[in-house]
């Protein structure tokens, strides 16, 4: 067990115990349902599901809101959204601490994640923090009843805060949807886009892909290329922090150059792997950078890692640049670098990988990332051999949900972020993500889950929730002028789990309809809406 660092760990006390006495009676009912369902997960790493008798839909989906309450009684915040081992630290160390008493299972080993030796140290995500709910819908009480849910939900999602509505909650264990209203309309879902992204990614590159940047040698022009692999979280920094290093590889192209003889070099840089604009189509944005395949750090101009901030205009030449000055740090005197093509005659000096794509759509989701968003629709695109442009992108993510056999009509998907104000999805759709994120058959979706803000805890819910939901929802937020969205999951008073999705177009002020969608998945953790 990897002891945590002390100092946020401290810090974070009092909340922790806050968040633990108000979620303490939750997991002592959710223990007492399910424990005799609970069994032993797959190693992390085994290549098939593990068995369980009568697996049911939500296995997965189970495993990552089980450990959404043990995350608010350990306090992710302390330890950050994600760590070498794909799962949230302060998450492990509660789940080790109820082992005795809850029956949880848990296995600390780290995953293999099979791809390039060079790439930092990571593993795909949630190799069963805690293992998950027996695959019967009686593994906790019965699911809610359809009129107790409308009775509960109708009045909150009627605010006229919310303007036009669409929502749904889906039981996870089966599949079925138990309260709908307008839930087929498709409306303006902003960030929750991402939802899909992450699913259709996942599908199409499996979670243990890397992207991987790379320096090649043209023996005709003594040309050094730097060839963008559209991996945004490439960083310049000196603490790399398990990102893919500009710093190595400019050490590891140095030392290829040393061997050869070669001390001056002409500098290029590579971004055809993308094609198209590079311009968001709404226009230049902090919450942005230019859509390239080379960039470092996200072209951010400060010292930050999330949120919105001024980005350099070309993160292409900037980054190309400052390799150069890296290179003369270690003896190679390049050119001033310009754009150009690797040729088949090239040869490559050296490489650098990201972390696996599951920690990837963990980091998006949790921190509503829309360059990751758009560099990870891109890659779906390439993958799927659709063009890597906005179009393209778009029309990859939408087959891809199509062939997972999820409900697609009336859905426009325009970008990867949902910054656009075209894109189109339903409350059904974001729904059925989010089981067949939890579908034994589909265990590369899971981090589609366990990358969701806890409430209360961490990313874009880090604020919200702390009227007693904090850790029992887990759930993506989306918000645009005039929108506003919310889809995740959610464990209620009876230990069931359930997904929800609640969008709402035409709001009446941001804080005003945040803070209605907020009531309505409160009332679902809160309710105990089953049949007598």
């Amino acid at each position: 067990m990897v002891v945590p660092e002390l100092r946020p760990w401290r810090a974070a006390g009092p909340h922790v115990v806050r968040i633990a006495d108000a979620v303490r009676p939750r997991l002592a009912r959710v223990a007492e349902a399910t424990g005799p369902w609970f069994t032993r997960g797959r190693r992390p790493g085994s290549p098939q599901a593990p068995r369980v008798a009568r697996p049911g839909t939500g296995w997965y989906t189970a495993t990552a809101a089980t450990a959404g309450l043990a995350l608010a009684a350990g306090a992710a915040t302390a330890a950050g959204p994600w760590d070498s081992s794909g799962q949230r630290t302060a998450e492990r160390h509660r789940a080790v601490a109820l082992e005795a008493s809850r029956g949880t299972d848990h296995d600390g080993s780290r995953a293999r994640a099979g791809t390039p030796p060079r790439g930092p140290g990571a593993a795909p995500p949630a190799p069963s923090v805690l293992t998950g709910l027996g695959g019967t819908a009686t593994a906790a009480r019965s699911a809610p009843a359809g009129k107790a849910l409308a009775a509960v939900l109708d009045p909150l999602l009627k605010d006229p805060v919310l303007g036009r509505r669409s929502a749904a909650v889906v039981d996870v264990v089966t599949g079925r949807r138990l309260y709908g209203a307008d839930s087929g309309n498709a409306l303006t879902p902003a960030s929750t886009t991402k939802i899909a992204t992450a699913v259709a990614a996942l599908s199409a590159l499996g979670p243990d892909h890397r992207l991987t940047t790379r320096t090649v040698y043209e023996p005709d022009t003594e040309e050094v290329v730097l060839v963008g692999g559209g991996d945004p979280t490439l960083t310049a920094r000196k603490n790399a922090k398990r990102s893919a290093s500009l710093r190595d590889l400019a050490s590891r192209t140095a030392a290829a150059l040393a061997k050869r003889g070669v001390r001056k070099v002409t500098l290029s840089y590579d971004t055809t792997l993308y094609k198209g604009d590079t311009a968001h189509p709404i226009g230049r944005n902090e919450n942005l950078a230019a859509v390239t395949p080379l960039m470092a750090d996200e072209g951010r101009t400060d010292d930050s890692s999330s949120g919105p901030v001024e980005r350099v205009v070309d993160p292409a030449a900037d980054a190309a640049r400052t390799f150069g000055d890296l290179l003369k740090k270690h003896g190679i005197t390049a050119t001033p670098p310009g754009p150009s093509k690797s040729t088949t005659r090239a040869t490559t000096l050296a490489t650098v990988s990201s972390p696996p794509l599951s920690s990837l759509v963990e980091r998006m989701l949790t921190n509503s990332d829309n360059d990751l968003a758009e560099a990870l629709a891109r890659h779906t695109a390439v993958a799927t051999g659709k063009p890597a442009d906005f179009a393209g992108a778009g029309a990859a993510v939408t087959a891809r949900l199509k062939q997972l056999k999820l409900p697609v009509k009336g859905v426009v998907i325009k970008d990867g972020s949902g910054l656009d104000r075209g894109g189109r999805l339903t409350a059904d759709l974001l729904t059925a993500l989010l089981v067949k994120a939890g579908d034994p058959a589909h265990p590369e979706l899971r981090s589609a889950l366990t990358g969701l803000p806890v409430a209360g805890f961490t990313g874009t819910l880090s604020g919200r929730y702390a009227d007693g939901a904090a850790g029992l929802v887990r759930a993506k937020t989306g918000t645009l002028t005039g929108v506003n969205t919310l889809a995740g999951t959610v464990v209620d008073r009876d230990g069931r789990l359930l997904a929800f999705a609640f969008l709402a177009n035409d709001t009446a002020g941001a804080e005003a309809a945040q803070t209605a969608l907020d009531k309505a998945a409160t009332a679902l953790a809160r309710c105990g809406c089953r049949t007598p």
